[in-house]
């Protein structure tokens, strides 16, 4: 028996907007034939507890939301078996829909959930707790802080301006990274540390650009030291085209589990929100949740392997959108 939708909305993010096109877009999908409850969240934690609800009673999770909530999400999904993730780009930097070739338009998206395909997707995790996209720390932690204490009216420009004002009082760290311990260790100076599952964050920056979101492991990524002028003109500029990788001051590591510490304090922040405390631990999960994503995929790859169902070709493509199997179908 094909499954209903669960529509959770967090009518927090994206400044409001999500909880404004809330009933908006239940319409929508109800328009594309599917069965769907909206509900709506009061935090990470009751957006965990409305998922694993909605996955125990059969219902395909939709998320409205940003990536810290659909974060979560994807955290609780992954305990239990068959339960899928719809995503529906809610929040100020909606990189994860970025991504998978997801349409920013929320609207637009509603299609993918109705005509889309499930595959498995990795996940990153630290101390147990998974996220879908990048966790990183150092310059990043004072970013993401200031970022999150920004005011809402300033969108998706918030990310820029957490990347300015944290520039202005940063001041070199030593970090620390042992890959695949025990293994291979690493030690430099510089601005931050990245693990990322996924290929961009911060509302467009492609930190880590041949991060795949199927294939078992974390692309790190290491920003060593140089002048904050150069950084501000050199780095920053480069960031949104995934270009700075090229830079001699960043270097490119692919781990399965990394360790990471560093000479002074630092909170490690995932998919926008806080994840842990330096020294930490940071493994991939590979295949953890299973999610709704267009069948024909973005500009720029997020997995390594094309999905089985396109491989087959356009008829085959066809035949597979039309008929999911029951523990992954969603009704029509």
């Amino acid at each position: 028996m094909a499954s209903p939708v669960c529509l959770i909305v967090n009518p927090a993010a994206g400044g409001g907007k999500s909880g404004r096109l809330g009933p908006e877009l239940e319409r929508t999908m109800r328009g594309h034939g599917l069965a769907v409850r909206r509900v709506e969240t009061r935090d990470l934690q009751h957006a965990r507890e409305l998922a694993l609800e909605a996955a125990g009673l059969g219902e395909t999770v939709v998320a409205l939301s940003g990536d810290g909530m659909i974060g979560a999400i994807a955290d609780a999904l992954r305990s239990v078996p068959g339960a899928m993730l719809g995503v529906l780009p809610g929040g100020r930097g909606n990189d994860f829909a970025r991504v998978l070739g997801i349409s920013n338009d929320p609207q637009a998206a509603c299609a993918t959930i109705a005509e889309g395909l499930p595959r498995p997707v990795d996940m990153g995790e630290v101390a147990g707790r998974a996220f879908v996209g990048i966790a990183s720390a150092g310059f990043d932690s004072d970013a993401n802080r200031i970022a999150n204490e920004a005011p809402a009216w300033l969108g998706g420009l918030v990310y820029a301006y957490g990347a300015l004002r944290a520039l202005a009082s940063w001041r070199p760290a030593t970090f620390e990274i042992e890959l695949d311990p025990p293994g291979e260790r690493h030690t430099f100076t510089g601005y931050s540390i990245g693990t990322a599952n996924s290929k961009a964050y911060g509302g467009g920056m492609y930190a880590a650009p041949g991060a795949l979101l199927d294939d078992g492991l974390l692309e790190v990524v290491t920003m060593e030291h140089m002048s904050r002028w150069r950084f501000l003109t050199s780095v920053l500029p480069r960031v949104f085209k995934g270009t700075h990788v090229e830079l001699p001051a960043v270097r490119v590591f692919r781990a399965a589990e990394v360790t990471i510490s560093a000479d002074r304090p630092f909170t490690m922040y995932a998919d926008g929100d806080p994840i842990g405390e330096l020294p930490v631990r940071v493994r991939a999960v590979k295949g953890a949740v299973n999610v709704i994503v267009p069948l024909e995929g973005p500009a720029e790859p997020a997995f390594a392997a094309p999905h089985p169902a396109a491989a087959r070709g356009p008829d085959g493509a066809a035949a597979a959108a039309g008929s999911r199997s029951d523990d992954s179908a969603v009704s029509r």
